[in-house]
C-alpha cells in the first residue's frame, strides 16, 4: 500500500472541524514537574550494587574481536547462539 498527499478522498471519514466550546478553551492546569523515582528500593539495591561490580566495557577487546569475525579468524554459529538464547529466555517452556 503506497500512501501519498495526493489523490482522491472518495471514502474517507470527514473530519469535523475544531469546536470552540467552553471544554476546548478551557485552560490547562499547571502540574508540578514529574520526579524520576529514585533507585533507594529494598528490591533495586542488590541488582544496584551487582551492576557496580561489573567491569567496564574493554573497547579494545570487542574491537579486535569484531576485527577477527571479519576475517573469518573466530568461528560463529549462528545457530547455536539462537539456542542458546532460546534455552536461557525459556522458549518453548
Amino acid at each position: 500500500m503506497r500512501i501519498t498527499g495526493t489523490g482522491s478522498t472518495a471514502g474517507a471519514a470527514p473530519v469535523a472541524p475544531a469546536s470552540s466550546t467552553a471544554e476546548a478553551a478551557a485552560p490547562v492546569a499547571s502540574a508540578a514537574p514529574v520526579r524520576a523515582p529514585t533507585l533507594q528500593s529494598a528490591a533495586l539495591q542488590p541488582a544496584m550494587t551487582a551492576m557496580q561490580g561489573l567491569p567496564e566495557i574493554d573497547q579494545a577487546k570487542v574491537d579486535a574481536l569484531r576485527e577477527a569475525l571479519a576475517r573469518g579468524e573466530v568461528r560463529f554459529d549462528a545457530e547455536r547462539l539462537a539456542g542458546l538464547i532460546e534455552r536461557y529466555h525459556g522458549v518453548g517452556r
